[in-house]
């Protein structure tokens, strides 16, 4: 697995990734960038610690985890989604004896080796999961809908500029054509043009239901399937604000820019384009998180900006 943009539109701001012969950062690239992130700002980071309520007592938020706690005037929540993977509900899937994993703990084709494989979910991780065990099982690559491909000279480098560009138009109260291509369409990187010029780079519409080893489709027949991939996407990993009573229907939490219209003294940064756009990238959490830090330092301190004016 790989990142689809270059590795210099893949940092955060401050320090630049190193770049990759081939432009593009495996996951032990971005591993090693970001440990020496935190190094060389000597981020004074605890770990592990998993924060399992935020409540309000006597005017401020306290963060519980084991047995600790955190008392403070504002908090921000960025555990983002990766600890919470979807997976869709199919008829059967608790009879079904074959193996069920999420792409969130994908990690080598080897165990696949020889197997019938269903890798479902038409997005980036789909695509790259497909090429990958495409050669050495037998894949078949189910979506919801027709794949989106973006053309090969597409990158996120230029995703990340269309972003931008919304952006800037959404703030100035501008309307502007940006050409079709979002974020969640698929990057050809070298791998996926690989899977395509082998022919296995074509989905098929969603099955019915598991049977006990395998799938029905919606004409009747029954496919024989070893294991489903889901690539099917996550969900805001927010158990932790339930005693805030902050949750929405959705499963998110409404803001105005970052801060929790419910509890103002509750921040949210990288969940998505509902907390800033393309705030859940590398890249693109900078402009949200600056926002956010703004915010907190206006709310504590409402003179602040006043007597910064002052100044200059």
């Amino acid at each position: 697995m790989t990142l689809f943009s270059p590795s210099t539109w893949s940092s955060i701001a401050g320090r630049q990734m190193a770049e990759r012969h081939d432009g593009y950062a495996s996951r032990d690239d971005v591993l090693d960038y970001l440990a020496d992130y935190e190094a060389h700002y000597a981020i004074p980071v605890e770990r592990p610690v998993r924060v399992e309520s935020v409540h309000q007592s006597d005017g401020r938020l306290v963060a519980a985890a084991s047995g600790r706690r955190w008392s403070a005037r504002a908090i921000v929540s960025a555990t983002g989604t990766w600890r919470n993977p979807f997976v869709p509900r199919y008829p059967g899937a608790d009879d079904y004896t074959g193996e069920q994993i999420h792409s969130a703990h994908y990690r080598a084709p080897d165990r696949f080796a020889g197997k019938k494989v269903l890798v479902v979910g038409g997005g980036n991780s789909g695509a790259q999961i497909l090429a990958e065990i495409s050669r050495v099982a037998d894949a078949r690559w189910v979506t919801q809908q027709p794949p989106a491909f973006l053309p090969d000279d597409v990158d996120g480098r230029v995703l990340f500029a269309r972003a931008t560009e919304r952006w800037r138009a959404q703030q100035a109260g501008r309307e502007i054509e940006v050409p079709v291509g979002g974020l969640g369409d698929i990057v050809m990187v070298p791998p996926v043009r690989d899977a395509r010029e082998r022919g296995v780079l074509h989905a098929v519409a969603p099955f019915e239901r598991f049977t006990a080893t395998g799938v029905m489709w919606a004409d009747g027949r029954e496919t024989q399937v070893d294991a489903v991939i889901w690539c099917t996407g996550f969900r805001p990993a927010l158990d932790h604000l339930r005693p805030l009573d902050v949750l929405e229907a959705d499963g998110r939490v409404r803001v105005e820019g970052t801060r929790a219209v419910k509890c103002p003294q509750l921040w949210l940064v990288g969940y998505g384009d509902w907390t800033g756009a393309a705030s859940a990238t590398l890249v693109g959490v900078t402009r949200s998180a600056r926002d956010t830090v703004a915010g907190i330092g206006a709310a504590l301190d409402p003179t602040a900006s006043t007597r910064h004016h002052a100044r200059t």
